[in-house]
């Protein structure tokens, strides 16, 4: 099975936007219209339950009523008045935002890859300032199989050939070692110049890699020894996704640098942070970064309803408990199907199961698009992997029904 069953109203939506828009995605042959909850309809009302969440952007779920009053009261008062002025909802979300975390400071950007160019700017900015790195000279470790964006400057520190390939020259100053490697962490540290060590505590796109539980803090510790910034990239493992607030929770352990994105706004419009302390925040000064729209009023007033509503609605504890059924169904189904379920892994509710099957072949996405067909939306990601990540208000009840509409496809396929 190769495409879903399309009505000519889909294929005419497909067709316009293969015409007049880029091809840097590939997308699931089905055309959305309309969201609540964990629920998406199709623009044939065909209703399907949402297994990706706009890759962990929509954890409070679809169109949560709170976040959307949120978004609509402050668009008909203020939206964008540009770091040139005050606004007055900046300075209360920033007080919100870092008592929420445990940070001094926090510098507003919009999207995930400008919260990571943040980062990294600040690491090199501390470098020179505080550390006593030569200018010119400082360098960030980053791993392996990390996904942080394509921006150049992302990019250039990526193993993954489909985000590098053909856009050279890359930047200076990166050392990239293998993932879930304390020893190669170790070695790089040897190196003055090191400033700030960069890393998904899961990693998400590479097809949710769970380190060794000893790892993260582990690394956490020999940065603190070597007095380098241990930098967490959390766009996708924050915001209660894996069973914490933050993935580093797991660990008992605060970043020097925490980086926000997606659920931040529960998917209603970019809005990204970074998070740290007065050392490291205040060696930016004015003209030296910044964003037309980070901090604008409609973004700090939607952000902060939803994070309110991860404490509220207790979205942590939730996907804490999810998580575990999820895994329990999804291991037992792979004892019943070991020949197709290579690997089942993950934390809270951000798993994957692993096709025993070559990145090249076309059986997980085949298994994606008959899931479709009985309606549950998941994407494979390097070919073979198939990600799970649904909203995080999911019921019990939703979520041993998604359960039953994977194993039925799975036990089934030829």
């Amino acid at each position: 099975m190769e495409v879903l069953t399309t009505t000519s109203s889909a294929t005419a939506y497909m067709e316009l936007e293969d015409r007049f828009n880029a091809h840097n995605y590939h997308p699931m042959p089905v055309v959305l219209e309309r969201g609540q909850g964990v629920y998406v309809w199709d623009v044939d009302g065909k209703r399907y339950y949402d297994f990706l969440s706009a890759y962990s952007a929509v954890n409070q779920g679809h169109c949560h009523p709170r976040i959307i009053r949120a978004l609509t009261t402050q668009a008909q008062q203020l939206t964008l008045t540009s770091r040139a002025f005050y606004n007055n909802l900046l300075g209360e979300y920033a007080e919100f935002v870092t008592s929420y975390f445990g940070y001094d400071r926090m510098l507003p950007m919009n999207t995930g890859v400008e919260g990571v160019e943040t980062a990294i700017k600040l690491a090199r900015k501390w470098a020179y300032q505080v550390k006593g790195v030569a200018e010119g000279q400082a360098k960030i470790i980053f791993v392996e199989g990390n996904f942080h964006g394509r921006t150049l400057g992302a990019i250039s520190a990526s193993t993954d050939p489909d985000s590098r390939k053909g856009f050279g020259p890359y930047m200076p100053g990166y050392i990239v070692i293998p993932y879930n490697n304390l020893p190669a962490l170790e070695a790089a540290l040897q190196d003055p110049d090191v400033c700030g060590f960069i890393v998904e505590p899961i990693q998400g796109e590479a097809g949710v890699f769970v380190p060794d539980d000893q790892y993260l803090p582990g690394a956490y510790e020999l940065c603190k020894r070597h007095r380098v910034l241990f930098i967490a990239d959390e766009v996708q493992t924050g915001i209660a996704r894996t069973g914490k607030l933050l993935c580093c929770d797991h660990y008992g352990f605060k970043p020097d640098v925490l980086i926000l994105g997606k659920a931040l706004s529960g998917g209603v419009l970019p809005v990204s942070a970074v998070l740290s302390s007065d050392e490291v925040m205040l060696t930016i000064k004015p003209g030296e970064h910044g964003s037309t729209f980070g901090g604008n009023p409609l973004a700090c007033a939607v952000a902060t309803e939803a994070l309110k509503v991860v404490q509220d609605e207790k979205l942590a504890e939730n996907a804490e408990a999810l998580g575990k059924i999820f895994r329990s169904r999804m291991e037992a189904l792979q004892h019943k199907r070991p020949d197709l379920i290579a690997q089942v892994r993950g934390k809270g509710l951000l798993n994957a199961i692993v096709i025993n099957d070559s990145e090249q072949s076309r059986t997980a996405w085949n298994i994606c698009i008959e899931m479709a067909e009985n309606g549950l939306l998941a994407k494979p990601t390097h070919g073979n992997i198939i990600r799970f990540a649904p909203p995080l208000v999911m019921t019990p009840e939703q979520l041993e029904e998604c359960c039953h509409i994977i194993e039925q496809v799975i036990s089934g396929w030829a």
